[in-house]
């Protein structure tokens, strides 16, 4: 090891979570890339943090976001969102098709990529909507730059995006070779059991009228034409036990995402102390769901945590349901709520690294992020686990500017993240202008 060497930035003082597990050592960063591990903490750098009783993590990936640029700016937008990502602790999202209009061709993903040099803070790729129109041609594009691969709602939600029948979701899967992410709730259902929404005017009717069952036949038709083309699936913010059984009898097509909302509230509370506020696709369902969403967990069948960030205004979600739309907020708080989850035991801080990092990088081969290792990029993502604190309103730098975990004390606290080298968020401030850069993937 040549220990004359300067480099731009040392990481020293902190406990590393390398891909061996947690380290005391010290971390050499040179042109936005980790260049070495273990160097002496004397070795000179233009800048030293010293992080002594912090630990540093790889960058966290948020791999599921709606920022709502274009169309949607009054509830969010990508300087926003992506600041938002940063005061959170994350440093890369991939970012959702349903704004206005859709993301569902190559113009619309350039233009979302124009919008976001010099506004994102973070680095970003952005996913293609699948529809009817366009589905033989996704194979084609869904390996442009900057595209994070294909999105399939199978059930309506936010904007208009839908792939509701078997024959169009067959053309989608038989196009192309990247994962497909999918929302499973099945279409023809939700319409069914619409006038339960309708008749009880109560969100606490909304695991009611989209229930398991309408997330379980969504789920079981993906998985049947997933076997049918060969087609790998990734199955969005999965909600019940009962998919749960389905998806681990299919790990060599599916993985899986959970959504912290999903794991920290539950049905009747939410919706009692939240009203529409707790109201999101799928819905937060009751306590037995949400340990089956643990156990889970626990034994490595969930892949990744995504927050669904999916903001809407407070005069939106004040509206009558179901007139209210469905989505919260999560981005900034996805680090935090975890955290809390790890202070208590609900699971490792190794397993959080794999849930935010490493899952997201393997997931969709993300090239240089992940894992905190020579060559990769210098993104860290630096909490203090024994910090406590209280999520409040007033911290949520999304437009929408509430959270549904105002007031919930946690122990755990992102105090800085770093990307490609550059330290873009130190206690709670934004250093800098935005640099974000397209996230790059291995083989496309």
């Amino acid at each position: 090891m040549d220990t004359t060497r300067s480099y731009d930035l040392l990481l020293r003082g902190g406990t590393v979570l390398t891909p061996s597990g947690p380290q005391a050592t010290t971390v050499a960063v040179q042109g936005g890339r980790i260049a070495a591990l273990g160097v002496p903490a004397t070795t000179p750098a233009r800048e030293v943090l010293d992080l002594t009783g912090l630990h540093v993590l790889p960058g966290v990936i948020d791999s599921q976001v709606h920022f709502r640029e274009p169309g949607l700016e009054h509830k969010e937008t990508l300087e926003s969102g992506t600041r938002a990502a940063v005061l959170g602790g994350v440093t890369a999202i991939f970012e959702m098709p349903n704004t206005s209009p859709n993301t569902d061709s190559p113009a619309a993903l350039a233009d979302k990529l124009a919008r976001s040099e010099g506004r994102a803070w973070c680095d970003h790729a952005f996913f293609l909507g699948a529809t009817d129109a366009n589905a033989d041609s996704l194979g084609e594009w869904e390996t442009l730059p900057g595209c994070a691969g294909v999105k399939v709602f199978m059930g309506s939600s936010t904007g208009s995006l839908l792939v509701e029948d078997d024959t169009a979701l067959r053309r989608v899967l038989a196009s192309g070779r990247r994962r497909v992410a999918v929302h499973a709730e099945d279409e023809a259902r939700l319409r069914e059991r619409k006038a339960i929404a309708e008749e009880r005017a109560d969100p606490a009717a909304h695991p009611d009228w989209r229930d398991v069952e309408t997330a379980v036949r969504a789920t079981r038709r993906l998985l049947a034409l997933a076997r049918e083309t060969g087609r790998r699936v990734h199955v969005l913010h999965v909600t019940t036990a009962d998919e749960m059984e389905m998806l681990a009898e299919a790990r060599d097509l599916a993985t899986v995402e959970v959504t912290p909302q999903h794991l920290t509230l539950a049905a009747p509370d939410c919706y009692e102390g939240l009203g529409s506020f707790a109201q999101m696709n799928p819905p937060i369902r009751n306590a037995y769901h949400r340990a089956a969403l643990w156990r889970a967990v626990t034994d490595g069948l969930v892949d990744v945590i995504g927050s669904d960030h999916a903001p809407h205004t407070r005069e939106e979600k004040s509206l009558p349901y179901p007139q209210c739309p469905s989505g919260m907020p999560g981005v900034q708080t996805l680090v935090p709520v975890m955290l809390a989850h790890v202070h208590v035991g609900r699971l490792s801080l190794a397993r959080f690294v794999d849930l935010t990092s490493a899952g997201p990088a393997r997931l969709y081969n993300i090239a240089g992020k992940g894992r905190i290792a020579r060559g990769y990029d210098a993104d860290f993502t630096i909490v203090d686990l024994n910090a406590d604190h209280t999520i409040d309103n007033a911290w949520i730098a999304s437009l929408c500017g509430w959270t549904p975990y105002h007031r919930m004390p946690v122990t755990g606290w992102p105090v800085m993240t770093v990307i490609r080298g550059r330290v873009v968020m130190r206690d709670g401030a934004v250093l800098g202008t935005p640099q974000g850069r397209p996230v790059r993937f291995q083989g496309v």
